[in-house]
């Protein structure tokens, strides 16, 4: 399912426009953005929890030269499932 996909189905579910539905749609993604950016955790209870991940520096290659490269430690944005998502996954429910 692509962006305007998910618009599209907000928009219907929500009796909203297709403007209003992308509103929404961008905001909750901006929401989740920037709370990550601030060090938070987004805990969406039966959806799933977004989180980061710290990765230390560790050494790598460069895959056209082979030559040793240093990766710099960072974030990474991490998701984990939560049971009610995992489910209806599992079970390959169709609510639409």
């Amino acid at each position: 399912m692509l962006k305007t996909e998910l618009v599209a189905k907000v928009a219907q579910c929500a009796d909203l426009t297709i403007r209003q539905a992308d509103e929404c749609v961008a905001s909750f993604i901006e929401q989740i953005t920037n709370a990550l950016a601030r060090g938070e955790k987004v805990s969406l209870i039966g959806f799933g929890v977004f989180s980061l991940k710290y990765t230390a520096k560790r050494q790598g290659r460069n895959p056209q030269t082979g030559a040793a490269i240093t990766i710099a430690a960072h974030n990474k944005a991490s998701f984990k499932a939560g049971e009610k998502f995992k489910n209806a996954v599992k079970q390959g429910v169709n609510n639409g």
